[in-house]
């Protein structure tokens, strides 16, 4: 909590959440007595960072995979058009 102090500009809300006994004793086990909800926390916004990044990923893989058909029909007919322009540009 001593870190939650030095931060005057960040606001915090006191919630009242639920946890299964051992997982507390793994919290109490790994930080100092007074940094439980920092390391809560740290611990909440990285896994919904990675999460998040996860989900995009998915979603980038799902439109790669559906529009490749489509994407390798149009590079194939413009295909021509740009190996002769290097071709231009390859005499000068």
């Amino acid at each position: 909590m001593n870190h939650m102090k030095r931060e005057t500009n960040t606001k915090h809300r006191r919630i009242n959440i639920t946890l299964l006994q051992k997982t507390v004793e793994l919290i109490d086990r790994v930080c100092k007595k007074g940094n439980r909800s920092r390391l809560i926390d740290e611990a909440v916004r990285d896994y919904l960072t990675k999460t998040s990044r996860a989900v995009l990923r998915k979603r980038l893989k799902e439109g790669a995979i559906r529009d490749a058909e489509q994407d390798l029909a149009i590079a194939e007919e413009w295909f021509p058009l740009e190996e002769e322009a290097w071709q231009k540009i390859g005499k000068r």
